[in-house]
């Protein structure tokens, strides 16, 4: 076996338990539940829910949104070259140099952003039934107003937790197809084992905390696992494909649709950390510059990893 391939099948294990064991762990053990959570333990455990949403809150923007950014402009730079190689005498500079000033990167992650805000609007106009509240949030949120006896604010209204978990793992999905690819279709040994570390560093943090997520919405345990274990195939997939395409061997807007897809993947994360993740952790009023600490810590994780990754 040659050792490029060696290291390529390692780190495609490595993806693969790495992701099980992160995934699982909030999953299996009951001290992560909250429904039967009180006084200090539920306190823990909302400050690790506040963590890990700055570790979504990290990942969107240090990572999916960064990495979609650049490739959706470097993308376009190519096509806008190609065209002016084959139109050459014919072209506008002034035209070209319009077209590629236009933020496109921004645009396709927020099409992504609207696309997941009509999926659900369409999901709550058909299906009315969508929009009912689990019964661990109700527990939640009749928590909270026992915490805060004289509050006269207004508790943020119920989260549709299922879907928006859903849409989670399905952006993941996308992004960890991509997270692999690039690993298999790196060229040397070094590359490759360089490339995995950094994808292992927040792959692990941000595994856990989508594990925490569907116990916090009261997902059933079956497909809890079952959504994790198909979360954990996605990189190994990614990575298997990269090691079926002949390297050189790349169509033309190939890259471009991968890139477009990643910015919709990106869009979809948002979504759901700013009107799921982030309004969900801080919808009771206890500790909040405690809470503060520890979304800025998650995030501040993430950021530095993405000095590697």
């Amino acid at each position: 076996m040659e050792p490029l391939l060696g290291a390529k099948i390692g780190c495609l294990f490595a993806l693969l338990v790495l992701t099980l064991v992160c995934g699982l762990i909030p999953i299996c053990f009951k001290w992560f539940q909250t429904a039967t959570a009180t006084g200090c333990h539920r306190r823990i455990l909302s400050f690790l829910g506040c963590t890990s949403a700055g570790v979504f809150l990290g990942a969107g923007f240090m990572h999916m949104t960064a990495e979609a950014l650049e490739g959706i402009k470097s993308e376009i730079q190519n096509l806008m070259i190609q065209n002016r190689t084959k139109s050459e005498g014919h072209s506008d500079d002034d035209a070209d140099s319009a077209y590629m000033e236009y933020p496109y990167g921004e645009l396709i992650i927020s099409l992504g952003f609207f696309l997941v805000f009509l999926l659900e609007s369409l999901a709550l106009q058909c299906c009315p039934g969508t929009a009912e509240t689990p019964k661990v949030q109700e527990q939640e949120l009749g928590t909270a107003h026992e915490l805060e006896p004289h509050s006269h604010g207004l508790l943020p209204s119920p989260s549709r937790g299922p879907f928006r978990a859903l849409i989670l793992l399905l952006s993941l999905s996308f992004h960890s197809v991509f997270e692999g690819l690039a690993v298999g279709l790196q060229l040397t040994v070094a590359s490759t084992v360089q490339l995995c570390l950094a994808v292992l560093a927040h792959k692990g943090i941000v595994v856990f905390g989508v594990g925490l997520r569907l116990v916090q919405v009261g997902t059933e345990s079956r497909w809890a696992v079952l959504s994790i274990l198909s979360l954990a195939l996605m990189s190994p997939l990614g990575l298997a494909i990269g090691l079926a395409v002949p390297q050189g061997d790349s169509e033309a807007g190939q890259g471009l649709a991968q890139a477009v897809l990643e910015g919709m993947a990106a869009g979809t994360f948002l979504y759901v950390t700013f009107l799921e993740i982030l309004p969900r952790e801080l919808t009771s009023p206890e500790a909040p510059l405690a809470k503060w600490s520890c979304v800025a810590a998650g995030f501040a994780f993430m950021a530095v990893i993405a000095l590697w990754a």
